[in-house]
């Protein structure tokens, strides 16, 4: 228990500096908004918390099996047994539902109600009605798992088995959580795969082929100062022009600023880390791929190939993977790989674009909704691992109770899409240079059939050579 705890409290402070860095400190106004507001966000940091620790899980059980296979007698880690990695999991499985059932609907609510009229405005009345909302959530989604099961499975059985809700109606829901979750993160993480390589080209410094640096900062200084004097001869009467000029002067800034950064870069960090970076990205993608290809061949030949299929050996009794302590390291690089893909996607998708928090002007109800959306991808991403063949360590807990996770053709149709989408989207990627020649060569350009200037990576240079990743 102090572990856990421990474990926990170093999250939730890692999780509270996240979010207070991104909180708008423009909310903490009013006394009684004021004490709203801080429990809206000692909720969402325990969510956030709880999101940190599901994403960790399956990699600290694969390094603890390693470990205890490794040293099986050592007095120091006595402490790393099976009965504490069983625990962290139905810890983490029963904190997952308590979050994303009761804590954040309470805090959403708590934080958008003003308390029945005809009652004293206060505390106790935006609780009673954020109570009453959470009751009448509760009767809402009780109803359409019945209509849902209903329609899916019309069974005596079934339905009775509703009324359990402990044992059968919680890991149910929960169940089907997930099963969106897994959905989500198969199509939030083949583009993330291929949005990482402009994500690390925009943070990184790239090399200076066919390209004068000075010449560059020559015109875009001239540039600058063109829209600078525009801007001071612009009246202020006319609101829309200054305005317009302020943006393009802030973009011709931003411009300027990534020009002396790369003319300050060293020629290793130019040279070097650039290509070596991108080169580990595609290594990583390629490897990921070609585990999803294996894992479609596993299914279609061995039945124990299912994420459902067989019990495992247990907790250090045998080595999860076929090379040991080095295919268990990859396996945990590839799992925190596609976990920050998939954030990376799931932020690139143009309908979560605006959902993207902002430094000190996030507000809480947004804060709340990426609270739960990182939350419900990081309860998926042990599922999601397990059905693409990443690892072969079995869920344990709540975790290996989806029923869905026994159906051949919904395992093999996952795999396979992930599969199709992750290389469709790396041509997509790496093609789009040859697409634009093709389309300028066709006359076709101006019809907008070439992809998001965002993906883009073409950019023209002073001297007429262009650039792309």
């Amino acid at each position: 228990f102090q572990i856990c705890f421990l474990l926990f409290a170093v999250l939730y402070i890692v999780s509270y500096f996240i979010i207070t860095r991104y909180k708008r400190k423009a909310d903490e106004q009013e006394d009684e908004d004021a004490i709203v507001n801080r429990i809206s966000l000692f909720l969402s940091t325990f969510t956030l918390a709880v999101s940190a620790g599901a994403v960790l899980l399956l990699p600290f059980s694969i390094i603890s099996n390693e470990i205890l296979l490794s040293f099986p007698q050592n007095y120091y880690i006595q402490w790393l047994n099976g009965s504490l990695i069983h625990g962290l999991w139905n810890l983490a499985s029963l904190f997952s539902n308590l979050c994303l059932f009761v804590l954040m609907p309470f805090a959403f609510f708590f934080l958008e109600s003003e308390g029945f009229a005809g009652l004293k405005k206060g505390i106790r009345a935006r609780i009673l009605e954020t109570l009453v909302m959470l009751i009448l959530l509760a009767l809402l989604i009780l109803g359409i798992v019945w209509v849902a099961s209903a329609l899916i499975d019309n069974d005596a059985a079934s339905m009775e088995s509703l009324y359990d809700l402990w044992e059968f109606y919680l890991p149910y829901l929960y169940s089907c959580i997930s099963l969106m979750g897994c959905l989500l993160l198969l199509l939030c993480t083949p583009v993330g795969l291929s949005r990482m390589f402009t994500v690390m080209g925009q943070l990184l410094v790239k090399p200076t082929i066919l390209e004068d640096l000075d010449e560059q900062m020559y015109i875009i200084t001239l540039e600058e100062e063109a829209i600078q004097r525009r801007l001071n001869g612009v009246s202020s009467t006319v609101e829309y022009q200054t305005v317009e000029l302020e943006r393009e002067l802030e973009k011709v800034k931003s411009k300027k600023t990534n020009l002396e950064r790369r003319k300050k870069a060293s020629a290793w960090e130019r040279n070097l880390v650039y290509p070596a970076v991108m080169i580990l990205l595609l290594t990583e993608t390629s490897i990921s791929v070609l585990l999803v290809a294996f894992n479609i061949l596993y299914l279609l030949v061995d039945e124990t190939a299912m994420p459902k299929g067989s019990g495992g050996p247990g907790i250090g009794n045998a080595s999860l993977s076929t090379f040991g302590f080095v295919g268990a390291a990859l396996e945990i690089i590839l799992i925190f790989y596609l976990m920050v893909s998939s954030v990376v996607g799931f932020y690139s998708l143009r309908f979560f674009e605006n959902f993207t928090p902002k430094k000190d002007d996030t507000t809480m109800t947004k804060i709340i909704g990426n609270c739960v959306s990182i939350l419900v991808l990081s309860s998926a991403l042990p599922v999601m691992s397990r059905t693409l063949g990443i690892t072969r360590f079995d869920l344990l807990g709540d975790f290996g109770r989806f029923n869905w996770l026994g159906n051949f053709y919904i395992v093999l149709s996952y795999n396979l899409l992930f599969a199709i989408m992750t290389t469709l989207c790396l041509v997509r990627k790496f093609t789009s240079a040859v697409r634009e020649e093709l389309l300028k060569a066709l006359g076709l350009d101006k019809l907008h059939l070439s992809n998001n200037p965002r993906d883009s990576e073409i950019k023209p240079s002073a001297n007429g050579h262009q650039k792309t990743l």
